[in-house]
């Protein structure tokens, strides 16, 4: 697999169109740290580590819903192995006014845009939220 990020926002994307309340992922720890900034922003219920397909660590994410209707609206990939987007604390995007969350791999960890702003630091964009 050449994008293990890509890949854990592209099973919550699919999962959220067929209503699924959990999904699995393969463990990792870059993962773990996106998954904790979309539980503190609210975007999703959690996560807990379990032992998935032929006995590897995995991830189950329990999916957010509000009236039916998912509560990520929309997920996008920013920073890909192909084209990386390394930005400085001056020009990390508000995604859609402040109301969505750009996460930002940092040299002080993944953070969302806010709190990098805020520590200063900038960083790879990794994805945007709303």
């Amino acid at each position: 697999m050449n994008d293990p990020i890509g890949d854990m926002l592209t099973r919550i994307r699919n999962s959220q169109m067929r209503g699924k309340s959990t999904v699995m992922t393969p463990a990792s720890k870059q993962r773990a740290r996106v998954l904790d900034v979309l539980a503190e922003e609210g975007y999703i219920r959690g996560y807990e580590a379990t032992t998935g397909e032929n006995g590897h660590p995995a991830f189950e994410i329990s999916l957010k819903y509000y009236e039916g209707t998912p509560v990520i609206r929309e997920l996008k990939r920013v920073s890909k192995p192909g084209r990386r987007v390394y930005l400085g604390v001056s020009d990390i995007p508000q995604v859609r006014q402040g109301l969505g969350v750009s996460i930002v791999s940092t040299s002080k960890g993944v953070m969302t845009d806010a709190t990098a702003r805020a520590h200063n630091v900038g960083g790879e964009v990794l994805c945007t939220v709303f």
